[in-house]
């Protein structure tokens, strides 16, 4: 779209691709929708994204560009129905402040991955996210989109030909793509791109942990911050070639193909390239919930071990120094297990899920864990053992690994409103980002704090938002926060009064690394 002529032009910036104008709304300056790639649609479905082709005129920028197929009412639940939905997705939006101050300041960048199971959500998902951060703090906010589901995060590498390749990793290239783009663009959006800091919640949070051992995205961030990261989520080529080859199974189901034979690479292909995203959509939503029964423990949407784009295991670069050598703020909620169950129960909560884990351990680990969570496979421990499982055991791994080669700066958060307690919910995953970014108007916000306890939940992500902006500004989150080392293991808990502890739950610390000394 272009815009008429007369349109004040202090909204209007120039980018490597063409002129973008944004709008105004109480103290800041908004563009939406800005491709930073791409299509990544017919010949260029599964391929790695490619630059955008551009535009000429000045390109309304006030809409968040389609958010990336999912379906709405899968297991987790998606984008309204009302919202677009395209293969034309990799598009990102910027926020910065509308103070006054001439665009070439330079301020902090702060860059973030919205999560979802890499199957669900998209950077509009909260519309207004963001804009009190840089309201208050002076920051410059970026959010984009990137490709879910199988289209994203599934390994279709068997089934490439020479007439149509496929690559594999597709979201976290566009991740990429997206961090490339503000290298090149964020100057003039009055952001400095030396000091861009990566931000991201649960799969956003993977995501970062995962982009801190890709080669190629080095130097693209200064710092690093994972909320939740199930950070040894990311699987070797052989695990994801089977979660294809299922995958390619589901499909040809729904569409009706009886003629697909399984080994036809050619068929599978074809199929694959032809197929509506949303019938993609459909299919993926068939996998993920089979996975947790059928393996589990695992997630089948999850980056790959391909040995080129991302070489290592992360958890293993971290401890092999070969991670990139950025400050980093990491760390998990209270009891992140709490909010899977229903049709989000994706976690090893179930007594045979739980069983198939024990299986693959000793008995002298297991009677230890059984002991720390005791009445296991009982709801509530059996919530505890797999949040612990999944987010909060590997994040422990990744910071004390990292902290020896870089700044470390661990959280727990344990803040809840009273409605959350009453729930049984307590601080369960993704709590945070409601005090973080403030989402007291949100429907869910609201009926968090319907009962009581938003003041305090509101000065906690105040403070969250001073240590996450003084971190972004400087690499360091303030003087009461001191770094994470493996000797103390000082961590800062998030609650109404914040306190700092040294190796908290060290007792179920010790038993994980026996239980299960491979991660």
């Amino acid at each position: 779209m272009l815009l008429r002529e007369g349109t004040p032009r202090e909204l209007v910036v120039e980018t490597d691709a063409g002129a973008l104008r944004g709008i105004r709304r109480r103290g800041v300056r908004l563009w939406r929708g800005i491709p930073y790639a791409a299509a990544p649609a017919g010949e260029l479905r599964f391929r790695a994204p490619r630059p955008s082709p551009g535009w000429d005129g000045v390109r309304d920028a006030s809409v968040f560009g389609p958010v990336a197929p999912q379906k709405r009412k899968g297991q987790f639940i998606g984008a309204a129905d009302h919202l677009p939905r395209s293969e034309d997705c990799l598009s990102l939006n910027v926020t910065a402040p509308d103070d006054g101050e001439a665009p070439g300041r330079g301020r902090p960048v702060m860059v973030f991955i919205h999560g979802g199971a890499y199957s669900v959500g998209s950077s509009g998902e909260y519309p207004r996210q963001g804009e009190r951060l840089v309201r208050r703090h002076g920051v410059v906010y970026v959010s984009l989109n990137y490709r879910l589901g199988a289209l994203g995060w599934l390994d279709f590498r068997a089934y490439s030909t020479a007439d149509r390749p496929i690559e594999c990793n597709l979201g976290l290239r566009d991740q990429v793509a997206a961090l490339e783009w503000v290298r090149r663009n964020i100057r003039a959006f009055g952001g400095d791109p030396d000091n861009v800091t990566l931000l991201g919640e649960s799969a956003g949070a993977n995501s970062v942990t995962t982009l801190m051992t890709v080669p190629s995205a080095e130097g693209l961030f200064a710092r690093a911050i994972a909320q939740s990261s199930p950070a040894n989520a990311v699987y070797l080529p052989e695990t994801a070639a089977t979660w294809a080859r299922e995958y390619v199974g589901i499909l040809s189901g729904i569409v009706d193909d009886d003629d697909l034979e399984s080994e036809s690479t050619d068929a599978a292909a074809a199929m694959l390239c032809a197929a509506d995203p949303m019938v993609l959509a459909e299919a993926t939503t068939a996998l993920t919930i089979r996975t947790p029964d059928e393996n589990p423990g695992t997630i089948s949407l999850a980056p790959v071990i391909d040995g080129e784009f991302l070489p290592h295991r992360p958890l293993d670069a971290f401890r092999d120094g070969l991670a990139h050598r950025l400050p980093l703020i990491i760390g998990t909620n209270d009891r992140e297990g709490s909010l899977f169950e229903g049709r989000i129960s994706i976690l090893p909560t179930t007594k045979p899920r739980i069983r198939a884990i024990f299986t693959n351990t000793r008995k002298k680990s297991r009677k230890a864990i059984k002991r720390l969570y005791p009445g296991l496979p009982e709801r509530r421990p059996a919530a505890d053992f797999a949040g612990d499982f999944t987010f909060w055991f590997p994040t422990v791994k990744a910071a004390e690994r990292h902290s020896r080669y870089a700044p470390v700066f661990f959280y727990r958060f344990d803040a809840a409103p009273r409605t959350a307690r009453l729930m049984g919910l307590d601080a369960t995953h993704g709590l945070e980002l409601f005090a973080l970014f403030e989402r007291f108007d949100t429907v869910v916000g609201t009926g968090l704090t319907l009962l009581g306890g938003r003041r305090m939940f509101r000065e906690v992500g105040l403070r969250m938002q001073r240590h996450w902006t003084r971190f972004a500004a400087s690499g360091a989150p303030g003087p009461e926060w001191p770094a994470y080392e493996e000797g103390e293991r000082r961590t800062l808990v998030f609650d109404g009064v914040d306190r700092v502890e040294a190796d908290p739950r060290r007792e179920k610390r010790l038993a994980w690394q026996a239980f299960v000394p491979h991660v």
